[in-house]
């Protein structure tokens, strides 16, 4: 969800509300009530508060993270791979329509603009070789701006995570005092 850039006033964090976010990113499908318990509300409260963090643009959605080697294991489905695009030149169009390529494509789990080196950083998840033998085709050798790619396929996720660094309500408050 993009937030507009028109005049937004300050958003105010509360405790309650970090707590709010702290829990959800940990497990987003705590039920309304076992949410409103652990972050020590009402549940009418925690309602409204989540619903204005969703209007906020700080939640922007809820979903299920699946484990991709259990996924591989039943599926047979399991190639990650991470890859460096540089394209001949670096306009605003040609940028624009590499990423719009990107992100219309289904492999294609994360799209990075990146500054210095290469231009976009990839996160591809694909069935096997010959999957992203052909999503090289369809994004890289049929582009004429692409000029490098650097592929790195990966042999271990040694860590995942989701979590968002939020200051502490202690350090939150010190701020504001």
């Amino acid at each position: 969800m993009m937030i507009s850039p028109i005049a937004i006033s300050p958003i105010e964090l509360d405790a309650a509300d970090l707590r709010l976010l702290a829990l959800l990113q940990t497990d987003a499908s705590l039920s309304n009530q076992a949410l409103a318990e652990a972050a020590h509300l009402s549940a009418a409260t925690c309602h409204r508060r989540v619903q204005r963090l969703h209007t906020l643009g700080l939640i922007e959605r809820r979903v299920a993270i699946l484990n991709p080697q259990r996924l591989a294991d039943i599926t047979g489905w399991g190639l990650s791979a991470l890859v460096e695009i540089s394209l001949d030149v670096q306009t605003t169009e040609a940028l624009d329509a590499f990423e719009k390529r990107a992100v219309a494509d289904g492999a294609v789990q994360q799209c990075w603009r990146v500054s210095p080196g290469p231009d976009f950083v990839l996160v591809i998840q694909v069935a096997d070789m010959p999957a992203y033998q052909d999503v090289a085709r369809r994004l890289f050798n049929e582009d004429s701006q692409v000029r490098n790619v650097r592929a790195f396929f990966a042999v271990k996720r040694a860590k995942f995570g989701t979590e968002l660094p939020l200051p502490s309500v202690g350090a939150k408050a010190a701020a504001s005092g």
